[in-house]
């Protein structure tokens, strides 16, 4: 059951034998079968109509004389049997009147549906209809043992998933789970036992071999396979590398920093992502090739976000990638480190020395000079090699395809051996003959062999190549491919006929040409070809700039409506586009800047990547100067309002100015939430004050900023300690929000509602409104918010009384706060263990995570500023219990201290009353 019993009339369930309970949770007895039977159909179509005819079937094997008033007597006497229970007559037949939620059948299916298949099972108290023998049984029977089945395979442990084994033993899915199961745990040897158990038991019984979802958890034990994170599906098979990938292998296991050095094209990125496949541990893969900030696009890689309802704090990206890794053994796989080569060996560097147990496979042109670093170069490929691989890529474009080996080993020794030469040479036999093959690359390299001796060995094989490539071209596929190279980490459809003005046609071609490739509905240049193409490149910066601004504008209102997901998915695939359109702004055109920043702020917001917009916001307004452009007071404000809350330093001079330059405006912002921000950096401001009239005035009349409104009244009222106002408020801005489809201002909402009904005592609402947030902070796929979410849950467990849920749930939360590098919910974690330490009387534990909670929160604004006040007051509430007095109440006059700082009466009042509470525990 769910944690709000006590509002439910009654609950319904027949997961077991058929029961009901009152509101106390008190079981009503049902003796006679037939009503059993008869609440049972009703309660599995709960809140809908079941027909006459149904009902008599389902209760009968042969109806009996006067059947509808037989039945209109079965109703009856279960509603004298149920005090309260609720059966409406329809002409169409009966309905029992509740809650899906009150029924354990269809709560257990939207748990399941929810994810939640660990809560799901634990609904069900034996075998469905245990006590109803009646013809509709045996069919409900089956239907709710497959969803018994589906929890197990959801949340189930090694036991229930070998107790449903045992009931169905040729159910392939859940054999597949126990096997899973017990590798988790790390019996490989059990785990094949069972896979081995099954195919014989499926020869015997059905003649047929495993399935592949059978054979697919086979193979996962075989390779002992953990998550692995990026690391690219490959169309191709693997060739000509294999001696390659045992040393590479062997090595990494015996060192902790391995480095592919060679010149590009020789099959770099293919090795090191072969290796990942086939790597039995954690894996991610993080490709440099797009960035120049390569501690964030490592931290992208490993999975984690900069999300959260409040700011992480000044807690630098670097910072947030090794709390993330400290803790797991994973192997990191950094592709193209050449181009940000010092970046790379510093962030690296410093990952290896504080994270023991991660791995580095890195590829480069030159080493990155760790000390520790294992070089293992990847050079030409060996005759025999090269011809495989050439046969099997010509095959593959020209099935049949067949050539004297001798021919094709000279081309590839031609080649010099470099795989992408090879692959891209084996791609024309399409169109061309072997021997026209070799004709036109000896005039590329004898033209080549002619230049500078000392070029670098890519520009000397490579580039012969790629020019090779390039002279096949027409004229039109060559414009493409130069005005392609605009695009930073690949573009979309429509990105690339807007910006390049070319057409369909033309694109297809150069897919087909290997010059660019499409991944789903991206398309992207290898970097070799992209380098290559830039020389013959006009410039479209400015071009390319104004397009992803224009596209940055039209996605900022669905930022804030229903669509939000798919329009932050949308912005996400091109966020290195918007990166490089930034940052070519800010260097050449500062206006076009302020404008891309500005469009992006929601976008930003909404995906938790503050950090990053507020450096580039702080870039821009290093290039402004001290005064915003003409006409672009508004940007300038908010790129005011986007850099302090993680700028170093004294920003008060920076959110006067901002203030200042709000108070010129007449009427609401652009771009809404930039109000929202202002209120931020300003605070609660007082009822009637200039501020609050200001606020009420840039506040605009669309869905979204009213919604806002309520929200922020709402918190302002809860702060001046009106928790009822504030409720009141934030319950309309709840509704608001999700009318508009706004997950995150609606999860704001809820989460303060949550807080307000667990200090007014009510535990199970608290519980309710958490959950609701969490749910809506899931489907913007923000893992430090569900931390933070769980957070809140352990709370209203713990006020309900739960201890072992609430330890469970901050266990929980503790993990994901790892995992994500989330430091501030890490410390809010901490510091409910240590109000659960100090309930159970053990005051070291207790103070040992105050002080855990206190070394992870950085102080110095609102968020970790208001979470450290919550820390003293703790630890004011461990030294009064414990008997130290005088300690006590330094920590509460701490406390107090920072609440008044904060005007936050809620939490002033609480520390008050505590100072004013008697000494005894």
């Amino acid at each position: 059951m769910r944690g709000a019993e006590e509002s439910r009339l009654v609950w319904f369930g027949v997961l077991g034998p058929v029961e009901v309970r009152d509101a106390a949770g008190a079981v009503i007895a049902l003796p006679a079968p037939r009503q059993r039977a008869l609440l049972a159909m009703l309660a599995l179509d709960v809140g809908r109509i079941v027909g006459h005819t149904r009902l008599l079937d389902g209760l009968y094997a042969e109806p009996p004389a006067g059947a509808a008033n037989a039945l209109q007597s079965q109703v009856s006497r279960l509603r004298r049997t149920i005090p309260g229970l609720v059966v409406e007559h329809h002409p169409a037949g009966y309905r029992l009147v509740a809650e899906p939620s009150e029924v354990d059948a269809s709560w257990c299916v939207e748990l399941l549906a929810a994810g939640r298949g660990a809560e799901a099972l634990k609904l069900w108290r034996g075998k469905a209809l245990a006590d109803v023998d009646a013809p509709f049984a045996d069919e409900a029977r089956r239907r709710l043992t497959e969803v018994l089945i589906n929890c197990t395979l959801s949340g189930g442990t090694e036991n229930d998933l070998r107790e449903v084994l045992a009931e169905h033993p040729l159910r392939e899915d859940v054999r597949a789970a126990l096997m899973r199961a017990l590798h988790r745990d790390g019996r490989q040897t059990e785990a094949l036992e069972v896979f081995a158990q099954g195919k014989a038991l499926l020869a015997d019984e059905l003649g047929v071999d495993p399935s592949p979802v059978l054979a697919q958890a086979h193979l996962e034990v075989l390779r002992a396979e953990a998550p692995h994170r990026g690391v690219p599906a490959q169309l191709t098979s693997f060739v000509g590398r294999d001696e390659d990938l045992r040393r590479v292998t062997k090595w990494l296991q015996e060192n902790r920093l391995v480095t592919l050095i060679g010149p590009g094209g020789t099959g770099k990125t293919r090795l090191s992502v072969e290796v990942g496949h086939r790597e039995p541990g954690e894996v991610a893969f993080v490709d440099l090739s797009a960035t120049t900030d390569v501690a964030r696009a490592l931290l992208d890689g490993v999975g984690v976000r900069e999300a959260g309802l409040l700011s992480a704090g000044p807690v630098t990206v670097q910072d947030r990638l090794i709390a993330a890794l400290a803790s797991r053994a994973a192997l990191l796989i950094v592709d193209n480190c050449e181009h940000v080569i010092d970046d790379a060996a510093r962030v690296l560097g410093a990952v290896l020395v504080a994270c023991p147990d991660v791995r580095v496979l890195a590829t480069s042109r030159e080493p990155l000079g760790i000390t520790g670093e294992t070089l293992s170069p990847v050079t030409a490929l060996d005759d025999d090699a090269a011809v495989r691989l050439f046969l099997d890529r010509a095959q593959a474009v020209k099935p049949g395809f067949t050539a004297d080996h001798a021919l094709i080993a000279d081309v590839c020794r031609r080649l010099d051996g470099i795989a992408l030469a090879i692959e891209l040479a084996a791609a024309r036999v399409r169109t061309l003959l072997l021997t026209e093959i070799a004709a036109r690359l000896g005039d590329r390299f004898g033209l080549l062999s002619k230049g500078s001796r000392t070029a670098a060995p890519r520009h000397r094989t490579l580039h012969a190549v790629v020019e090779w490539s390039w002279d096949l071209l027409s004229d039109d596929e060559r414009d493409l491919a130069a005005r392609f190279t605009v695009f930073h980490g690949g573009a979309s459809l429509r990105a690339v006929l807007d910006v390049t003005e070319s057409d369909v046609d033309t694109l297809t071609s150069l897919v087909d040409k290997s010059l660019i490739e499409v991944t789903g509905e991206r398309y992207r240049m290898l970097d070799t070809i992209r380098a290559f193409c830039a020389t013959h490149a006009p410039d479209l910066a400015e071009r390319h700039a104004r397009w992803f601004l224009a596209r940055a504008q039209e996605a900022e209102p669905h930022l804030r409506a229903h669509d939000q997901v798919d329009w932050l998915r949308g912005l996400a695939d091109d966020h290195d586009n918007m990166v490089g359109a930034v940052g070519w702004a800010t260097t050449h055109h500062v206006d076009l800047a302020l404008e891309l920043v500005a469009a992006l702020a929601t976008y930003y917001w909404c995906r938790g990547l503050r950090t990053e917009a507020a450096q580039q916001a702080d870039a821009v307004l290093h290039a402004c100067g001290e005064s915003a452009p003409e006409g672009r007071a508004q940007e300038y404000a908010l790129c005011l309002l986007i850099a302090w809350p993680v700028a170093t330093g004294d920003q008060t001079a920076r959110i006067r100015q901002a203030d200042e330059l709000m108070g010129t405006f007449d009427a609401p912002p652009r771009y809404p939430i930039m109000t929202m921000m202002w209120g931020m950096a300003l605070g609660a401001p007082q009822d009637d004050s200039e501020i609050w009239h200001r606020r009420n005035r840039l506040l605009g009349d669309d869905p979204w900023s009213k919604a806002l409104a309520f929200v922020g009244d709402g918190l302002v009222k809860r702060m001046e300690g009106d928790p009822i106002a504030g409720a009141e408020l934030l319950e309309r801005g709840a509704a608001a929000f999700g009318e508009i489809g706004d997950r995150w201002g609606a999860a704001l909402a809820f989460n303060q509602l949550s807080e307000i009904a667990l200090a007014s005592g009510d535990p199970a609402a608290a519980l309710a409104h958490i959950e609701r947030a969490r749910q809506l902070l899931d489907e913007l796929g923000a893992t430090e918010d569900t931390a933070e979410a769980v957070v809140g849950r352990a709370h209203s467990r713990l006020a309900a009384g739960d201890l072992d849920g609430a330890t469970a749930d901050f266990d929980v939360a503790l993990a994901l706060a790892r995992r994500a590098g989330a430091q501030v919910v890490q410390a809010g974690a901490h510091l409910g263990l240590a109000q659960l330490a100090r309930l159970s009387g053990d005051y070291a534990a207790a103070r040992s995570h105050c002080d855990q909670a206190w070394a992870l929160t950085p102080g110095g604004w609102y968020g970790p500023d208001e979470l450290r006040c919550h820390i003293a007051l703790e630890r004011g509430r461990i030294a009064r219990t414990s008997g130290a007095l005088a300690e006590a109440r330094l920590h509460f006059e701490d406390a107090l201290r920072r609440a008044v700082k904060q005007r936050n009466l809620l939490t002033e009042s609480a520390v008050r009353a505590e100072l004013d509470a008697p000494a005894a525990p």
